[in-house]
């Protein structure tokens, strides 16, 4: 993988966290919103696993955060290019 792939996995991962943190969720009511297992959830936000397409819809969807989701990421990714 290359350093933007890793570089957005580990953005997702932060940004599916705060949220959810700040709505007060559990990884486990987060999983059961999105239909997948807590320990999914936890791959995510750690950056090892790279969710689809789908599953980032189905997340922001559980989140309740669908358009706010995809501009946060950009944001971050962003201001990490500018630091480069």
């Amino acid at each position: 993988m290359n350093d933007t792939t890793n570089t957005l996995k580990q953005i997702i991962g932060k940004t599916v966290k705060a949220i959810r943190l700040k709505q007060g969720l559990s990884q486990e009511d987060l999983a059961h919103e999105c239909n997948v297992d807590r320990s999914y959830i936890s791959m995510i936000e750690v950056g090892r696993n790279e969710p689809s397409v789908t599953k980032i819809f189905e997340l922001c969807r559980g989140l309740k955060v669908a358009s706010d989701f995809i501009k946060m990421v950009e944001i971050e990714y962003n201001q990490g290019r500018e630091q480069d």
